[in-house]
């Protein structure tokens, strides 16, 4: 708990100040299921090696399948899927219903629209108080070039 003289709620509105892209992670579940989860933590960490990194919550219902995972594919949306961001945020449904998915690296599923895919092996996993930081070597990509989904202030804009 912080000793903190602001709320998490006001520092969570000042930290979507920070306009992102929006992602779908996917992965092989340990019975395996294909998981999926929408995250806008996503950040480039270097070049050399190709490593990249998110972050997922403690609480987050497909947390120990992405702890266990030796792999993970991130997607990052394209700025008219805004109904595949929403369909991976929801709990409780299956994510993948009808969706049409091809198979990458290590047998995870990979989306078929995107704007860029990155296709990693996980390299470290640190904490990172109610999260824990995935960092995941990159193996592949593909960049298809479309414009993305950004997300501001809670709600997705356009630039």
């Amino acid at each position: 708990m912080s000793n903190s003289n602001f709320s998490t709620i006001d520092l969570r509105n000042a930290l979507g100040s920070f306009a992102t892209g929006v992602t779908v992670i996917t992965t092989l579940g340990s019975n395996g299921q294909k998981v999926g989860m929408t995250a806008n933590s996503f950040n480039s960490v270097s070049l050399d090696p190709a490593l990249v990194l998110w972050s997922i919550g403690r609480d987050t219902n497909c947390f120990e399948d992405f702890i266990a995972a030796d792999a993970f594919a991130i997607h990052v949306l394209a700025n008219d899927q805004m109904d595949i961001s929403n369909r991976f945020a929801k709990t409780g449904a299956d994510r993948f219903a009808g969706l049409e998915t091809s198979e990458g690296l290590s047998g995870v599923p990979l989306l078929t629209h995107y704007s860029s895919c990155f296709q990693c092996n996980i390299e470290h996993q640190y904490d990172g108080g109610d999260h824990v930081i995935l960092v995941g070597r990159v193996l592949e990509f593909t960049d298809k070039g479309h414009r993305p989904l950004i997300f501001y202030r809670g709600n997705y804009a356009d630039i």
